[in-house]
């Protein structure tokens, strides 16, 4: 995968009306944004601790439906070095009742990607839109027999017996959420490669932990010459820009995630640097602008 040749890479696998993937470069490290789909979500579940009124405020001035919204979900592939690293991998095939996600092995496909050239998945946490793209039939058994797979230790621990006392989920979901994780903390417990705080898995890519949405959410610090770019996970939704301190129904420990989303948009603020987030309309980049005590998203020009 370069920028020399992506714009050829569709043309080796699937054709598509609508592009899925976007590519980008931060110095010398190749980005590629790729979207898994769309997946259905009840709408209170983005802002639990919201004012009904402000909160349907919100959805009405962003054009958004006040009942089911469409959450995006977005994976990334990096090449630094010799090193291709897949961030996250979206829905996977497993959850029939969402059938517009999942479609990761599929546009990787298109992308002209084979499984098997990535060395190294990293996962900002263990939740079902975030793995069940390794566990699906399609990608597991393309995937290389020494691929490193990489998540906080605080993550896997906690998945051996998660506590869903403080998230407002729909019934169904965490028992989901739960069969999930534990189906995968077996399926890869050998090539599971957990870090503390911080592990550099490839140059210049920094996988870091947070807390706060999960006990090890993670996110990806991207560097290389002067340029800058955070793939953030679940640290971040369309909400919390405008409503930082608004809480997401999948956040394990609300108030922590609060704190990091802010700490996260103040330094991207001052920074400058470019943000890319699993939830955020694809292709997700943008920049972040301070405004007051709370944020704007500033989407990227798309460049050619």
């Amino acid at each position: 995968m370069s920028l020399d040749n992506v714009s050829h890479l569709g043309s080796e696998g699937l054709d598509e009306l609508v592009p899925s993937r976007y590519a980008l470069q931060v110095g010398d490290i190749d980005v590629l944004v790729i979207s898994d789909g769309v997946l259905p979500i009840t709408a209170p579940t983005m802002a639990t601790n919201a004012d009904s009124g402000e909160f349907a405020a919100w959805l009405k001035d962003m054009f958004l439906p006040p009942d089911v919204l469409d959450w995006p979900l977005n994976v990334a592939v990096v090449r630094s070095g010799d090193k291709t690293v897949l961030i996250d991998s979206g829905l996977g095939l497993e959850f029939p009742d969402f059938p517009r996600a999942g479609q990761l092995a599929l546009r990787l496909e298109a992308a002209g990607i084979v499984p098997s050239s990535v060395t190294d998945v990293v996962l900002t946490h263990l939740h079902m839109d975030h793995i069940g793209g390794l566990l699906g039939d399609g990608l597991r058994e393309r995937l290389r027999p020494d691929l490193r797979v990489h998540v906080a230790a605080a993550e896997a621990e906690f998945w051996e017996s998660p506590d869903f006392s403080r998230t407002v989920m729909p019934a169904p979901i965490p028992d989901v959420l739960r069969r999930t994780a534990s189906k995968f903390l077996v399926e890869y417990d050998s090539l599971l490669r957990p870090f503390d705080t911080e592990y550099e898995v490839a140059p210049g890519v920094l996988v870091s932990r947070t807390g706060g949405h999960t006990p090890g959410h993670s996110i990806v610090r991207l560097a290389s010459g002067g340029d800058r770019l955070t793939f953030a996970g679940d640290a971040v939704f369309q909400v919390g820009f405008d409503n930082p301190e608004w809480y997401n129904g999948f956040e394990h420990d609300p108030e922590e995630a609060a704190r990091v989303r802010v700490r996260l948009l103040q330094e991207l603020a001052a920074t400058g640097e470019a943000l890319v987030a699993t939830h955020l309309p694809f292709p997700s980049l943008c920049r972040v602008a301070a405004a007051g005590d709370t944020f704007r998203c500033v989407p990227a020009v798309w460049d050619y």
